[in-house]
């Protein structure tokens, strides 16, 4: 588990006298190595020489820098297919770009741009990011949302032929200019106004450019058209454009829809069997979070963006009240509601929908209401069952992604899951509960997001590719963040490699800003 850097005096001059250099940068003895594709791992050193993986097997040379790993598994890094670090990413602040939650669980990769909120820029985006530096490496998508906004606002109407023609030009943009895909939000305004047929015909576009299709489906419980049909329809859209369709941290929220899990399965697994590509991301806990306005405001006051106005209309108050009402029920109660990140009143941090309703003394619907028009804070939202849970992390085509975002310790509330996914997955679902083993743990984080992605030098340990690595300790790894106290690192992570270079080092993070903007069909 220590770390020796061969940087004696005596060695170097030698070195130089005899004309020679040591044959790696960096050494990997002895570890147990988990390639990525899911086959059983085998012990074997890694010889890492300028940025990529020069050799694996018997290394009698010593590097640079030499790690001995022989109680240590050492496999790809991870990529996480998705989460929100798009902003924080662009901080002028090096301790946020670095994304440190993130390298300390192993992620080397991270997908910005998802549920339709990417930028269509994405070359000044891509630049901007190497101008400043960043921890992770990054991909990104184009987001409908964004597209339909900028062309539309927030109008609640199907585009004209000249409005869907400037969205095309808009995605194609974005696909030129590095972009791996097009996502969508369609649970969210603008995107829940959008039929399924403008849906297709944009993603006609991004097949022209081999991208793939990244959806927040239109409905994870009965909102709207129902859980099943939602994943029906982003197959058919996927189907209909000739694309490959990633699906969103797949759940099944709320009572409604618990148990649809093995159905769900089905429905998907019968669109595999036509030879369309499905794939799933999933993060591993039972509680969601999103803003409280998509949690439970009806889609049609938020329309126009004039949700202030209409919720302080007494005529259309009654109604507003009654969909609020059963939203929050949808969601399990307002016990089951917790409000995070709400600069507006601190106090409220953490305390769910019940408790602020006794601190302001008004019902639960009208405290809902407050909230909203005070800002509409994040909420966490306990909805789920652990026995979908399950059912969807063993499926093979499920990949494992946080949908968090980039953190810094702090007084606000967060979802664990920004600080803990990665290392929580093998903590407690492969070496506690055993759901699943440690090879198709590290497949669903490494090789199978890097296909999905089309990265062909990346995701695995293999001669030739890029030297994204993570080392951890099987004994230690596991994830400290928790709903009470969100902001812990997670530990177990003891090196990291980002093209090539170290950024943690003894558990530690470094200060290495090695990460780089992947751009599409320039891996």
């Amino acid at each position: 588990m220590s770390i020796k850097k061969s940087l004696f005096i005596s060695c170097l001059l030698a070195l130089v006298f005899m004309g020679c250099s040591p044959s790696y940068d960096v050494v990997i003895s002895d570890g147990h190595i988990y390639d990525g594709t899911g086959e059983a791992p085998f012990k074997a050193d890694i010889g890492i020489k300028n940025g990529t993986i020069a050799f694996i097997g018997d290394i009698k040379a010593q590097g640079v820098i030499n790690i001995a790993a022989e109680d240590l598994f050492v496999a790809p890094g991870f990529i996480d297919i998705h989460t929100h670090c798009d902003r924080n990413l662009q901080s002028q602040k090096s301790e946020i770009r670095s994304a440190k939650n993130y390298l300390l669980q192993g992620v080397t990769t991270v997908v910005t741009g998802n549920c339709g909120g990417g930028t269509f820029r994405v070359e000044e985006y891509f630049s901007k990011l190497e101008s400043l530096g960043i921890g992770p490496n990054v991909m990104h998508l184009v987001g409908h949302g964004t597209v339909r906004a900028s062309v539309m606002r927030q109008e609640a109407r199907s585009p004209t032929e000249e409005e869907l023609e400037q969205m095309k030009k808009l995605i194609a943009q974005g696909m030129a200019e590095g972009a791996v895909g097009f996502s969508s939000g369609l649970f969210y305004a603008p995107g829940s106004f959008a039929r399924t047929e403008e849906i297709v015909e944009l993603a006609r576009v991004v097949k022209e450019h081999q991208g793939i299709y990244a959806t927040h489906i239109r409905d994870e419980s009965n909102y709207t058209i129902g859980l099943k049909e939602s994943i029906q329809e982003a197959i058919s859209i996927g189907e209909q454009a000739g694309l490959p369709v990633e699906i969103s941290h797949i759940k099944a929220l709320g009572k409604p829809v618990w148990g649809l899990s093995a159905e769900i399965c089905e429905i998907i697994e019968a669109a595999q069997a036509r030879g369309v590509k499905v794939y799933a991301d999933q993060y591993p806990y039972i509680a969601s979070s999103t803003g409280l306005a998509a949690a439970i405001a009806p889609r049609w006051v938020q329309a126009e963006g004039k949700m202030g106005n209409r919720l302080q209309d007494s005529e259309l108050l009654p109604r507003i009240e009654k969909e609020i009402a059963e939203n929050i029920e949808r969601r399990g109660g307002p016990e089951s509601l917790v409000i995070v990140s709400f600069p507006k009143n601190r106090e409220f941090d953490g305390k769910n929908l019940l408790e602020i309703s006794q601190i302001i003394g008004k019902p639960i619907v009208a405290t809902a209401i407050y909230l909203l028009l005070k800002g509409s804070p994040s909420v966490i939202s306990f909805n789920m069952q652990e026995k979908d849970l399950e059912h969807f992390m063993t499926k093979s085509y499920v990949l494992t992604g946080s949908d968090g975002n980039i953190q810094i310790p702090g007084k606000s509330f967060t979802h664990p899951r920004s600080y803990g996914t990665f290392p929580r997955k093998i903590r407690r679902y492969v070496m506690e509960k055993k759901w699943l083993t440690m090879e198709q743990a590290i497949r669903a984080a490494t090789s199978l997001p890097a296909e999905v992605l089309g990265l062909e030098n990346r995701g695995k340990l293999q001669e030739g590719y890029i030297a994204d690595i993570v080392v951890f300790d099987p004994n230690q790894i596991s994830d400290k963040a928790t709903y009470a106290e969100p902001h812990q690192y997670s530990e177990g992570i003891q090196f990291l490699f980002i093209n090539g270079q170290m950024v943690i080092e003894d558990g530690s993070y470094n200060g290495t800003l090695a990460g780089i903007p992947i751009r599409a069909n320039k891996k």
